[in-house]
């Protein structure tokens, strides 16, 4: 059965973009020692990926029309109106998570769920009992403010960690799964 997982990277204070959506603190650390294997690894894990609007728009402003995930279904959760690059395999979507969860499944067949981004659609997925893991790369900088890793109503259930790792350039990465079961309900 997939997995809904969150793959993203934040800051030492939680944050995973300034507040005007700046990853500059973050590129700097392209290319780090065990990023590109992580990366690897977790892609080939892959079936679908669904990420928020202002998500795509970044990416559509910053890869100049390279849509960097080919031949993986996308669901793009914005209430805009957007266009996808030619041949990238996007739906547009708006509504409640849990209303898309057999489409996401059904594209991810035996694989598992990325949810690229941001916070704001990883916490729907995680108040709903949804998410599943997360896989964080805390990245040493401080940004101070910003948008949010996980900006959710209250506090979880604690967390199991599952495995953690220092890569290059002092990033560690922690893999934890909510409710120490793999499946934020239970299922």
């Amino acid at each position: 059965m997939s997995r809904i997982q969150y793959f993203v990277a934040a800051s030492l204070d939680g944050f995973i973009a300034t507040p005007a959506d700046d990853l500059g603190w973050l590129l700097q650390f392209d290319g780090f020692e065990g990023g590109m294997e992580s990366y690897e690894a977790f892609m080939a894990g892959v079936g679908c990926i669904v990420m928020g609007g202002g998500t795509y728009a970044w990416l559509m402003k910053h890869e100049s029309g390279n849509w960097p995930y080919p031949g993986t279904p996308c669901y793009v959760f914005t209430r805009h109106e957007h266009t996808a690059p030619a041949g990238a395999d996007i739906t547009f979507v708006r509504g409640d998570v849990s209303e898309f969860m057999a489409d996401f499944t059904a594209d991810a067949g035996s694989r598992n769920i990325w949810l690229v981004g941001g916070g704001d659609l990883a916490a729907q997925f995680a108040e709903a009992g949804l998410l599943d893991e997360l896989i964080l790369s805390v990245i040493p900088v401080v940004l101070g403010n910003g948008k949010r890793l996980l900006p959710l109503a209250g506090p979880t259930a604690p967390l199991e960690l599952t495995g953690s790792r220092a890569m290059g350039s002092g990033i560690i990465e922690l893999r934890y799964l909510l409710n120490g079961n793999g499946k934020a309900d239970g299922r």
